[in-house]
Formats: structure tokens, sequence, C-alpha cells
């Protein structure tokens, strides 16, 4: 009876995440004043998970540096977009022209764990990171997950070197977590980007007119990629849906021509989102059946389920001679774990006329550490740093709820809703959201 009381209550813990992917080369250009239909902030049922992959973002020296001192305009415009909708820019790694944002609904903040980023470069002996790939895994509800964002080598006659920079990145990146130290490693990796496998063999004239007359499955057979896939056993791992979109490169700016320079470039599907779910590994030879079969249900207890529901392209933004493309996704899982490692929770009436009380506790123990703190964040916060106040927390005292006074002149005068949030310095991420409270408007603001 315990094992099948065991079996619904993994069955409770069964949720459907939605997940929006945006990859776009906006070859240097500024961002759009509106973002609203990139992210399709209407769709239903609501996105769960933002990854924005972004190549060509303009890096040069002066800029860049600047960028790095403050977040970059397109940065901005994205969350600008989502913080009122719900959600927090959980991370974001930038590597030259390359950029990888990950945004979160607030409620999933406390069970996105152990984030990390990091980048690879390719191109010109790896020099002033022309290309390469940037990526961020983080576990989600115990899950772990993987999205690589990548600009590969250029130009019709390099497809082989693009598979080799691919190969390479795939190797080379690591993560400083034991039991997924690369990319391949994860349960689910996502990888997307400018990847600029081009449509072979077929003249210009061809390709434009297959365009036109909707029949894009004629070009199929000449995609790169495609052709690739056949032969190279590491890319038959990846998914891909059906490229039922016009090809994204390259267009005149702020129009739907395909380009009328004198280069007159062939389009191509150059910008692609794909996924690798985590083979089921082989058993081997000398594995006695006991060893085996464990590690077979431990795979199959918490098994990620994808579904691709959109694969497609915005026509609507020119701002760039690539079109943005867009795959959305629903991951079937159940959450290995449901409980934050932290709670925390305001006490009585806060207002700036009188000092306020929060207490927290440590409900599951992790590596907290002194540099931890308990932030005050108005409702619709961008960012874990986007808080009106903090306070230290303390030396953890397990299972002890800890008291931790707020001075009153910390406190915003005009009130409104608010949530506290812990944030791990160890973790790099919110490990305990407060539900949403009222801070009452001062006295002396009446």
């Amino acid at each position: 009876s315990s094992y099948y009381s065991q079996l619904s209550g993994q069955r409770d813990r069964l949720f459907l995440t939605r997940l929006h992917i945006v990859t776009w080369n906006v070859a240097t250009a500024e961002p759009p004043e509106d973002a609203t239909s990139l992210l399709q902030l209407d769709a239903q049922p609501p996105t769960d998970l933002y990854v924005i992959g972004l190549q060509e973002v303009n890096a040069t020296p002066v800029r860049f540096i600047t960028d790095l001192i403050s977040e970059d305009s397109w940065s901005h415009v994205f969350m600008d977009s989502l913080a009122p909708r719900g959600f927090v820019k959980v991370t974001s790694v930038r590597m030259q022209g390359l950029l990888l944002l990950l945004f979160a609904k607030q409620i999933h903040l406390p069970y996105i764990r152990n984030i990390q980023t990091t980048y690879t470069r390719t191109g010109v002996f790896g020099y002033w990171g022309n290309k390469g790939g940037v990526s961020v895994r983080f576990s989600f509800y115990g899950h772990m997950l993987c999205f690589l964002n990548c600009h590969l080598a250029a130009h019709m006659n390099n497809a082989l070197q693009r598979v080799d920079e691919f190969e390479y990145i795939l190797e080379t990146q690591d993560f400083d977590i034991y039991d997924t130290p690369q990319i391949r490693d994860h349960k689910v990796v996502f990888w997307f980007g400018d990847l600029n496998f081009r449509i072979a063999d077929h003249g210009l004239h061809f390709l434009r007119s297959s365009i036109n007359s909707g029949r894009l499955n004629l070009l199929w057979g000449k995609d790169q990629l495609i052709m690739m896939k056949k032969k190279e056993a590491f890319l038959q791992e990846f998914e891909e849906g059906p490229l039922n979109f016009k090809p994204t490169y390259k267009f005149d700016r702020n129009s739907d021509t395909y380009d009328t320079s004198g280069k007159k470039r062939k389009p191509a599907w150059t910008d692609r989102i794909l996924w690798r779910i985590k083979p089921k590994p082989l058993p081997s030879e000398d594995d006695d059946e006991k060893a085996s079969t464990s590690t077979d249900e431990e795979q199959d207890e918490y098994p990620v389920l994808v579904t691709q529901d959109k694969y497609t392209s915005d026509m609507s933004y020119g701002v760039s001679d690539h079109k943005p493309v867009i795959a959305t996704f629903s991951l079937e899982l159940r959450k290995v774990f449901d409980t934050p490692l932290v709670r925390v929770s305001p006490v009585g009436i806060w207002s700036a006329d009188q000092d306020a009380l929060l207490t927290y506790s440590v409900l599951e123990d992790f590596m907290s550490s002194t540099w931890d703190w308990i932030g005050l964040y108005k409702v619709g916060f961008k960012t874990a740093s986007d808080y009106e106040t903090f306070v230290w927390v303390r030396e953890k005292e397990l299972p002890e709820i800890n008291e931790i006074s707020v001075d009153k002149g910390q406190i915003p005068l005009l009130g409104g809703q608010y949530v506290l949030g812990y944030y791990s310095t160890n973790m790099q991420s919110i490990t305990g959201l407060s539900d949403s409270f009222q801070v009452t408007a001062s006295l002396s603001y009446l």
C-alpha cells in the first residue's frame, strides 16, 4: 500500500511547464520598441520560462565595456516587457556579441537551483570572441536542464567547420557540478542560435520560387544541417521540428524582401532551435541485473517529456537582416522536490512609521553563508538585485525560526505590494520567497 500511495504522491507532483525560446541574430541593431509579439505575451496557456538567445549584439569595444557595467539595451527591453507580467531575470551570460537570457515566473524561483553559466570561443583562434557558444545550466524542480546559444562559422562551404565547432563546444564546455560536468550530461539540452547552415546546390531562382510558392519541403533535402544529421551520430541525438517557415536569412532591413544587394545572398535557415533528451544508458555486459534495473527505475521515475508546440519565425521585425525564430515547448515532469530551501515571512504590519519584523527558517540544509541576504522586492521586480532594501541573514540556526528587524527608515514611504526573497550567494539564486503582502503607506505621506 505504501508503494501505491507513493505512486499517487508522484502523480500529484506531475506538472506541465511552458517554455518559450527565441533565437535572433540582431546584426548589431538597437532593439525594437515593442517585444510583445516576439514574446507572445498573451499566449494561452501562459509561459513559465523564457530563454532568449541573441547573436551579433553590438559589441564594439566601447559599447561592450559600458554593457559590462550596466545591462545592455536588449536586456532592458526584455526585462521591461516581462517584469510587469511577473517574470524575473534569473541569469544571463554574454560573450561579445552572444547574449543568453533566462527569465522565470516568480513562483518558480525557489525551485531553480545550481545555476551556472559558461562560454566557449571558436572563430579566429578564439580571438575577440566573434563566434562560439554561451550556455546556462540549472536544476528545475530537480531536473538538470541546459541551454546553449551558438553562433557558428559563416559561408556556404563551411558546413563541416560548423559541425566541428559545435562538437568542440559540446566537448570542452564544463560546469562545476559533479553529476552534470558537461552539456550532454543534462537530462534535456536545448541548442539554438545562428548555426549558419545553408541550403546547398540549388540556384537562387529555384530557392526563391520554392519559397514564394510555399513549397518549402523542396528545400529540406539540401539543408546542410539536415544533411549533416544523416552523417553524424552525435547530431542525430538532437531533434528538430519541421521547417514550415520561410528561411530567416538574408533580408533587406525593415522589409520582407530577400537580399537585393549586389551580393544577392541565397536565403537559408541559418537560425534554428533543436533539443536533445539524454539517451538511456545501455546496460554493459558485466553489469549484474540488479544494478542496471535500479538505474533504469531511477531514470524512469522522473522522466521529462518534451513536446514542441510551435516552431516558427516572426516576420514582423525588420531591424536585422535575420528574422527571429521562436519555439515553444511543453515539458511534462514530476517535481523531484516541491518545498523551498528557506521559508521567509513578514510579521505584523509593515510601514515606514515603525521598524518591521520578518522571520525565516532554513527548511533543508544547503550551503548557506553569512553573505546571504533577504531583500524586500516590489511585486514586478526585474532581477534578484532589484530590491528596495535588504538585511543580512545571521549564522544559520537549524531549524529554528530566526527573527530579523528592518529599520523603518529602509521601508518605502509610499507602500504597495511587496515580497521578501532570501538570496543565497553560493547558489546565486533566490531560495525562498514570501507570499506578496501590503506595505502600508506612511502616515507622514498621507
